[in-house]
């Protein structure tokens, strides 16, 4: 897609012209855009950002600088990804197979990544092979997630686990005594938790 009259591309930014960007999104300096990459409108994409072939980012989302995104990795709308956040998608990595040849793009499967809408991941978080981030989640930086996120689940540490809730203004919401998660109303937004629309 070449003619992008609404969107702002740094001049050293380097973007397919077979990718797709929405109207009002911001691609800034050093990242790259591959080819069939889609990002949906109003998003920022900031500098050093590296979006790999066939990825989806969706509508107003804020991917902070260094961030890498590889094939496989689907972001709904209005997910916020904090720098140096890296999404991986090769269960068994290795550069050469048994015989010594290099691998190639046959040679390996893709495990696909989803973060949901509303998601925030803390800076240099890793997220692993087949991970599924759930609607309005958290992440906090420096975790390494292992296993899927429930819907406003708030999760942390190297393999990340289970801190607490986390509203869709970002309080967070310790679980109770027995354990059992957070239920009432949120002390900072006043919103009934867990918000009864299922979002």
């Amino acid at each position: 897609m070449t003619d992008r009259p609404s969107v702002r591309i740094h001049p050293t930014a380097e973007v397919s012209a077979e990718a797709v960007i929405g109207p009002g999104t911001s691609i800034w300096n050093q990242a790259q855009v591959r080819e069939r990459a889609r990002i949906g409108g109003g998003s920022i994409i900031g500098k050093n950002v590296y979006v790999d072939t066939d990825v989806v980012i969706g509508d107003h989302c804020k991917i902070q600088n260094n961030v890498s995104l590889f094939h496989g990795v689907t972001v709904e709308d209005g997910v916020f990804i904090g720098p140096h956040v890296c999404f991986t998608n090769d269960r068994l990595p290795r550069a050469i197979n048994a015989d010594g040849s290099l691998k190639t793009d046959d040679d390996w499967e893709v495990s696909p990544i989803l973060v949901r809408h509303g998601a925030a991941l803390g800076a240099n978080s890793t997220i692993l092979p087949g991970v599924t981030i759930g609607r309005w989640a958290m992440v906090g930086s420096g975790s390494v997630v292992t296993r899927d996120v429930g819907d406003h689940e708030l999760v942390a540490g190297n393999p990340a686990r289970r801190m607490g809730s986390v509203s869709r203004c970002g309080a967070v919401l310790r679980d109770n005594p027995d354990g059992s998660p957070f239920r009432g109303t949120c002390p900072r937004c006043h919103e009934a938790f867990p918000p009864g629309d299922g979002a």
